[in-house]
């Protein structure tokens, strides 16, 4: 098994060699290496909280105060987390001009920390909160600040507008930009690079799809099977940045 693991890095690191337009997609796999827990595994916070629907949270105060607990709950851990071998490795791909961009459904800006500049996030980021209403912007630490002094569900200092996470919620669409532009680079990459996601929550996973049949080579790591192993043209089940600091190695 593990000559298997090394002759597909190997192969992967070669994939890498040529690629001019690769596209990296990372799911909560990549965060949880770096102590962030999934928020659908057993002890997440959706296995504590029942998640806050976004017309729910604008419509009723007692939603609010749930979901503001919620954050105040996970938002010390994005803060408390650093950027793993798997972030730094992407990073370093786009440096060296064989990533084009980063698409990642997780939302705590480590991408960022790790150097990668392009980072389409397509479920927004908790590390920003923003007013509904007039668009006021707030890092997620200052708004922590406010609900550790005792605020239960804090409003805009400057129109009393409701305040929310810049994430995408439940019920509420992805950023249409940031969408159309991960859609496009998955059209046109010639290598998909999936890492650390499941696969299975649309319309997310249309991208992998996307690139597959536009023609790119499509690679999962991933620690768990998915339902694109079976067309993706390499699959490594092992830790992501164990894995690619191997790639990094030899590329």
């Amino acid at each position: 098994m593990r000559s298997d693991v090394d002759a597909a890095i190997t192969r992967l690191a070669g994939w890498l060699r040529e690629t001019q337009r690769g596209v990296a997609f990372t799911g909560a796999g990549i965060s949880t290496e770096s102590g962030i827990p999934d928020f659908r595994s057993p002890g997440g916070v959706w296995s504590r909280h029942q998640p806050v629907l976004f017309q729910d949270f604008l419509a009723d105060a007692d939603a609010r105060r749930r979901y503001w607990q919620i954050r105040r709950e996970s938002v010390p851990g994005f803060l408390a987390a650093e950027p793993n071998a798997g972030h730094l490795a992407l990073a370093k791909l786009e440096e060296q001009g064989r990533l084009i961009a980063v698409v990642t459904q997780n939302i705590d800006e480590l991408h960022q920390r790790a150097g990668s500049r392009r980072v389409l996030e397509v479920h927004g980021t908790a590390m920003k909160v923003k007013c509904l209403s007039c668009d006021k912007r707030w890092s997620a630490e200052e708004i922590h600040a406010r609900l550790e002094a005792g605020e239960d569900a804090p409003t805009c200092d400057a129109c009393g507008g409701l305040l929310k996470s810049m994430t995408v919620s439940f019920g509420q669409e992805l950023p249409a930009d940031v969408w159309q532009e991960a859609m496009q680079l998955s059209r046109q990459c010639d290598l998909f690079l999936a890492l650390g996601s499941s696969l299975v929550v649309y319309p997310a996973a249309q991208l992998p799809e996307t690139a597959k049949r536009s023609g790119a080579r499509l690679v999962i790591i991933n620690r768990d099977p998915t339902p694109m192993d079976e067309v993706a043209d390499l699959v490594i089940n092992a830790s992501i940045g164990e894995t690619m600091d191997k790639v990094m190695d030899v590329i």
